[in-house]
């Protein structure tokens, strides 16, 4: 199989990333490798690749990194693969890659089959994993902005989340959903295409990737005590003690709101105003996986 490897050099530093190279070209002795260099560089690289007829491009980097390659690679032969460097690997927990060594993750490629996916597409931009609005979208836009020269990882991420909690005033929301009408007063509004964020935080247990559907799941405005009663059901379905989020298989929405709002794609932050338009695209991109 002709294969690319695009890293980015910045993520998964923490499990010596800097031999990298030296796994892929002994799993993989025939692929081309770079470096990515600056912000939209993956999407680039990953475009020149699938136009020169490359089979696989396999990202090694965090969900933004994937993303940008996924706005290339939709539409296109050339399936997507994945070494998770980021930190919660939503995506890569889905499409069974291992989170143990370097090698193991590299490694573990060879026995990938490649399968068709559907793709979401969140104002004309596709995702892969998942896009929202609300409480999510604010932490994912603070989140951003540590990456420069902040600490990223777990902590971080739950410190950010406590505190947008604790200030978040809930927008009330109008939709429209395959032709019916909501309006809801939200912390949170995913359309998933997969299950989780990240860490077993399963947003859309019953979202796949080739249903042909996106999962709208609506997190309901709740005080603090019915949200530590809820929360648990996320991490554990069949924990269900407090119902806090609503979920409905759709395949295209659109979300009005009064003036600018952040929402985001695959937790890459965005800016919009006044409209968050949502579609399914039914097998748009081959993707290497486990499963």
């Amino acid at each position: 199989m002709k294969t690319a490897f695009i890293i980015n050099p910045k993520s998964g530093k923490k499990l010596g990333c800097g031999n990298i190279e030296d796994k892929i070209k002994k799993h993989f002795p025939q692929a081309e490798t770079v470096f990515t260099e600056f912000k939209g560089h993956a999407r680039e690289l990953a475009k020149i690749f699938a136009r020169d007829g490359f089979e696989a491009v396999i990202v090694a980097g965090g969900d933004g990194t994937i993303n940008e390659a996924v706005q290339s690679l939709a539409g296109t032969q050339t399936a997507l693969g994945v070494i998770a460097l980021g930190s919660g690997n939503g995506l890569a927990r889905e499409l069974g890659c291992p989170l143990g060594s370097l090698e193991q993750r590299v490694s573990a490629l060879k026995k990938f089959k490649i399968k068709q996916f559907d793709l979401g597409r969140a104002n004309g931009e596709y995702f892969i994993n998942l896009a929202g609005l609300g409480m999510e979208a604010d932490i994912a836009a603070r989140f951003d902005e540590i990456g420069a020269g902040g600490k990223r990882g777990k902590w971080p991420y739950f410190k950010i989340g406590a505190k947008a909690f604790f200030g978040y005033k809930s927008p009330l929301v109008k939709a429209e959903a395959d032709g019916k009408t909501f309006e809801f007063k939200i912390m949170s509004l995913v359309f998933a295409n997969g299950r989780q964020y990240g860490s077993n935080f399963k947003i859309a247990p019953q979202a796949a990737f080739d249903d042909g559907f996106l999962d709208m799941t609506v997190i309901r405005r709740s005080n603090i005590f019915k949200l530590a009663l809820g929360l648990p059901s996320f991490f554990f379905p069949s924990c269900k003690i407090v119902s806090i989020a609503d979920t409905y298989k759709i395949r295209r929405a659109k979300v009005f709101l009064d003036g600018p709002f952040s929402y985001h794609i695959d937790g890459e932050p965005k800016r919009g105003k006044d409209c968050l338009e949502i579609e399914i695209s039914p097998s748009a991109v081959k993707v290497l996986c486990a499963l």
